[in-house]
């Protein structure tokens, strides 16, 4: 690393590249990504045959790249602030897209302008990059609107601080994690009725920890669909509650559809989405 002085001729033009940037955009210019393993437990095949022992630098190829540190850090003063977070571009299945797209797997990202594309940001690789290399790249947005950009940074923020279910929520929700993947897509009702929600969160009371636990399902759909084509939504409930029954010491177990409208502020707090990829505990058998 070479620190430039912030008055020096480089840092300025540095800074003028920068100055664009915003968290979400993305290149296509780089499709290097940089893993550091080590030699002792390496972290992929590539790492177990490379030679030589101690810390080892792997690439691999990607879609390209995206800017995910926040807007105020890319613009701000090299001198200050040399460095910006990339994570790759991967590309996806169809099925899957739609399931980024809704929030419910963590550990990817989608962005508006590569949609048409189905490529998603892979928010499990991040690398650091110094603005100098940066300011060499051609950048594109990956949004245009300021909702959007929010939508980016709620999906950047829920992959450090989504809720660690306890493992025995993880088995009673296994069964309807299953039938979420599994009818998301298809062309019936139920999986109409999937794609149309906007999300599901779940509250546990008194708490997560307490020895008797009654847990509300939150069915969330958006404000204007009060019918889901002509039927009530009351009719797809019992469809997703019967993979949840009551067991141990989750002694009740309810369901509602509703609209965030029609939630308290309290009631959406004190519940944590469900997603695709929270499911994991020390005992991963299949559902």
């Amino acid at each position: 690393m070479v620190t430039l002085a912030a008055d020096s001729e480089e840092a300025k033009r540095v800074d003028a590249a920068l100055s664009a940037w915003r968290q979400g955009d993305f290149t296509r210019d780089e499709t290097w990504f940089v893993h550091v393993g080590d030699g002792a437990y390496p972290l992929t095949d590539t790492a177990a045959e490379a030679e030589g022992d101690g810390v080892q630098a792997l690439t691999s190829e990607v879609m390209g790249l995206v800017v995910v540190s926040q807007t105020c850090d890319i613009v701000r003063g090299c001198t200050a602030r040399p460095f910006v977070e990339v994570a790759p571009l991967v590309d996806i299945p169809d099925a899957d897209y739609h399931q980024v797209k809704k929030g419910r797997r963590p550990a990817l990202a989608a962005l508006p302008n590569l949609e048409a594309e189905r490529l998603v940001v892979d928010l499990d690789r991040v690398m650091t990059v110094e603005k100098s290399v940066v300011a060499t790249w051609r950048r594109t947005p990956g949004h245009d609107t300021d909702y959007d950009a929010r939508v980016f940074a709620q999906a950047l923020a829920r992959k450090r601080a989504r809720f660690a279910f306890p493992d025995d929520f993880t088995a009673l929700a296994r069964k309807l994690q299953h039938r979420l993947t599994e009818k998301h897509d298809k062309a019936t009702d139920e999986g109409r009725g999937l794609r149309a929600l906007r999300e599901i969160r779940i509250r546990a009371t008194p708490s997560w920890d307490a020895p008797e636990v009654e847990l509300l399902f939150w069915f969330i759909r958006n404000d204007t669909d009060a019918t889901f084509e002509g039927k009530s939504w009351a009719d797809l409930l019992p469809a997703w509650l019967k993979f949840v029954s009551a067991e141990g010491r989750f002694r009740h177990v309810y369901g509602q559809v509703s609209t965030l409208r029609d939630m308290t502020a309290e009631e959406y707090n004190d519940s944590d989405p469900l997603d695709l990829d929270h499911l994991s505990t020390t005992d991963m058998a299949s559902p």
